[in-house]
C-alpha cells in the first residue's frame, strides 16, 4: 500500500512538472510571437511606444563613442520612463552597431525589456564637410556605404531595426554643409523598397527619410518637384521635423506677446506663447499633410523631430528671443506628447540627453542643451515629478543618480525663466 502510494505520488509530481514547463514554454512562446508581431505599424502613433531622439554622446568630439555599459545605462533610464523606441541618425561610426548590441544585450538579460530603433543612414552632397565648395546636385560617393552599413544592421538586428531612415535633413537648403536634391534620397529609398520586395529585408521594415517640414512640401513651392511626389509616394511613412523654438527668432509673429495679453501675469504670457508654439508646429504638420493629400497620397506622418533647448547665449537666450529655459521645455515637451498621443503621431523629441559635441567651442550654445537630461544625469524640469515617484531608483548615468536640475528647488529655476518679449519690441528686435 504504501509503495502505491509513492508510486502516485511520483506520478503527481511528474504530471505536475510537465504542466509547468508546458505552462512556461507557452508563455515564452507567446513573448517570442509578441516580438516577432510588433512592426512599425504597431508601434508608429501608438503612445504605449513613446519615441525619443538618442545620441547618447559624452564627450565635445563624436570620435569619443559612448561605450556598451554607458548605452546599456541609457536604455535603462529611458525605458523606466517609458521610452521604447529611438532614432539614431548615422552608421558612420560604432554608436549606432553598439547601441544595437546594447539592446540585444539587455533583451537577453530580460525577456520583458523592450526597445526598438528607428536607424538612420545619413546622406551628403558632394563634397560635403570639406573645404571644396559643397556639389548639391552630386551625390557623396559615401552615401553607398552607408546605405550598405544600415542594410547589413536591419538584417542583424530586425526585431529592433523596425524602420530605416535614409538621411536627416538632408533635403533642406538651409543645410548648406551637405543637402542633396530629392532625386538622390529618392534613389536609395526605392533602393530599399526593392530589396523588400526581393526578400532581402523584412518585409514589416518601413523605409522613411526625416526632413524639415519645408522639404515634405509644407513650405515655399519651390520645394514642390515631380521627384518629391515620387518620394512621398515611395515611403512607407513621411517623417518631418519641426521647431517652433528656432521659429522664435527665424519666424517670430506667433512668439511675441500680442496687445490684448500685456495686462496678463508674467507666467500666464508665458503659458500662452508656450500653446502657441504648440499651434505653430501643428500648422506645419497640417500643411504637408495638405501638401500629401494634394498629390492624392494618404499615408502616415509622425515627428521625426522636435525639441526645445534649456540654455542659450545666441537668438534664443536673455538678448534674443528670450525662449530658452527649463520651464518653456517642460511646457513644450507635456504640450507635443499631449497632441501627439491624442492624435495617433509617434515623436521622437529630440532629445534624450544634452550633448556637447555639437558645438563644442560654445558651451552655451543651445545645440548642446536640446536633452531631458544633462550630461551627467540630472533630471530636468520637465521629469522632476518621475524623479519624485522614484522611476529613476537604482539607475546611474556616469555613476551619478538620478537627480533634479537646481537641486529641486523651483523658486531657483524661474529666476532663469524670462517672458517673451512684446510683439513691438520683437519687431524691433528682428
Amino acid at each position: 500500500m504504501k509503495k502505491a502510494r509513492k508510486i502516485t505520488i511520483a506520478l503527481m509530481a511528474i504530471v505536475f512538472c510537465v504542466a509547468c514547463n508546458n505552462k512556461q514554454n507557452k508563455k515564452e512562446e507567446t513573448k517570442t510571437e509578441t516580438i516577432k508581431e510588433v512592426t512599425a505599424k504597431d508601434i508608429l502613433g501608438n503612445p504605449d511606444y513613446l519615441a525619443i531622439s538618442y545620441g547618447g554622446y559624452r564627450d565635445t568630439i563624436r570620435e569619443i563613442q559612448p561605450t556598451l555599459e554607458e548605452l546599456k545605462e541609457d536604455m535603462k533610464i529611458l525605458s523606466a520612463m517609458g521610452i521604447k523606441l529611438l532614432r539614431t541618425y548615422n552608421v558612420q561610426l560604432e554608436q549606432a552597431p553598439n547601441l544595437l548590441k546594447a539592446i540585444q544585450d539587455l533583451k537577453k538579460e530580460d525577456p520583458n525589456f523592450e526597445m526598438y530603433v528607428m536607424l538612420g543612414a545619413w546622406i551628403d552632397c558632394k563634397n560635403a564637410w570639406t573645404d571644396k565648395a559643397p556639389d548639391h546636385n552630386v551625390e557623396s560617393d559615401q552615401n553607398e556605404g552607408e546605405i550598405a552599413r544600415a542594410v547589413a544592421l536591419a538584417k542583424k538586428y530586425p526585431d529592433i531595426v523596425k524602420i530605416v531612415a535614409v538621411g536627416n535633413e538632408a533635403m533642406v537648403k538651409w543645410a548648406e554643409s551637405y543637402y542633396v536634391q530629392p532625386e538622390v534620397i529618392l534613389k536609395w529609398v526605392n533602393h530599399l523598397q526593392e530589396l523588400k520586395k526581393h526578400g532581402e529585408l523584412p518585409e514589416e521594415l518601413w523605409i522613411t527619410s526625416s526632413d524639415d517640414f519645408a522639404s515634405w512640401g509644407g513650405g515655399e513651392d519651390s520645394y514642390h518637384t515631380e521627384d518629391l511626389e515620387k518620394l512621398i509616394k515611395a515611403v512607407d511613412y513621411i517623417s518631418m521635423h519641426t521647431y517652433p523654438y528656432h521659429n522664435t527668432h527665424y519666424n517670430p509673429e506667433f512668439w511675441g506677446v500680442p496687445e490684448e495679453e500685456q495686462s496678463l501675469s508674467e507666467i500666464q504670457k508665458i503659458d500662452a506663447a508656450m500653446a502657441r508654439a504648440k499651434g505653430f508646429a501643428m500648422n506645419q504638420y497640417k500643411a504637408v499633410s495638405d501638401y500629401m493629400k494634394s498629390l492624392g497620397v494618404d499615408k502616415p506622418i509622425h515627428i521625426g523631430e522636435t525639441g526645445w533647448a534649456t540654455i542659450s547665449d545666441g537668438f534664443y537666450g536673455p538678448e534674443g528671443s528670450k525662449a530658452t529655459d527649463e520651464y518653456k521645455e517642460a511646457l513644450y515637451y507635456n504640450h507635443i506628447r499631449e497632441w501627439t498621443n491624442e492624435s495617433g503621431i509617434s515623436c521622437f523629441y529630440f532629445e534624450a540627453f544634452n550633448e556637447k559635441w555639437k558645438d563644442a567651442h560654445n558651451p552655451q550654445g543651445s545645440e548642446n542643451h536640446f536633452g531631458l537630461f544633462t550630461i551627467d544625469g540630472k533630471a530636468k524640469y520637465v521629469l522632476w515629478q518621475l524623479v519624485d515617484e522614484g522611476v529613476f531608483e537604482g539607475l546611474t548615468r556616469n555613476g551619478n543618480v538620478i537627480t533634479k536640475t537646481y537641486n529641486g528647488v523651483k523658486e531657483e529655476l524661474m529666476k532663469d525663466v524670462l517672458v517673451p518679449p512684446a510683439k513691438e519690441e520683437q519687431a524691433v528686435a528682428h
